[in-house]
């Protein structure tokens, strides 16, 4: 039998486990956790196998030979000239974010593991723990940012954009610069 003290140290175990996969699962911003197997639903590979039809030869007799028909000539004709201008290319225009997008996201998400330094993550703020990933440069920060690294999932969802996470990036070193 358990004694009360053992009782409330299993509890308090229970407790943080519960916590620690919480803030793992926050970090991830991903609210479902719905997993599609690629091929559950694709059709099984099926091979049909056709039997051998014997090849029957018919006689033809020389009348049912086609006889060529004599070459017609046409007369040239020529191409009509068209004058398209090419089509220039429309590139996607920039999400435009808020002023205080990258703050928002920060205080929703970002901050589970950066205020607390979970898995490693540098802490909000905190110039020597941000000096070695500064030095890789903003786009390499914002690229493990968006699609993860290390220990660091990846922050783009379907209902977090690219931009957003951009954002949040920026808002973070702009504290420890």
């Amino acid at each position: 039998m358990m004694n009360k003290r053992q009782r409330i140290n299993k509890l308090t175990v229970s407790v943080i486990g519960i916590s620690a996969l919480l803030a793992l699962s926050a970090c991830s911003g991903d609210d479902t956790s719905t997993e599609e197997v690629s091929t559950a639903n694709e059709p099984a590979d099926t091979t049909v196998a056709i039997a051998d039809t014997p090849v029957v030869e018919s006689e033809v007799t020389e009348s049912e030979i086609a006889t060529p028909e004599p070459e017609v000539e046409l007369e040239p004709v020529e191409a009509p000239v068209t004058t398209e201008e090419p089509v220039a290319e429309v590139a996607a225009e920039p999400e435009v974010l808020a002023a205080d997008a990258g703050a928002k996201l920060y205080e929703s998400n970002c901050q589970v593991c950066h205020a607390a330094g979970l898995l490693d993550a540098p802490k909000y703020g905190d110039k020597a723990a941000w000096a070695a990933r500064l030095t890789k440069g903003k786009d390499t920060l914002h690229m493990h940012s968006a699609k993860g690294f290390n220990k660091m999932p990846a922050q783009v969802t379907d209902k977090v954009s690219e931009a957003q996470v951009y954002a949040a990036v920026d808002y973070m070193i702009a504290a420890v610069s």
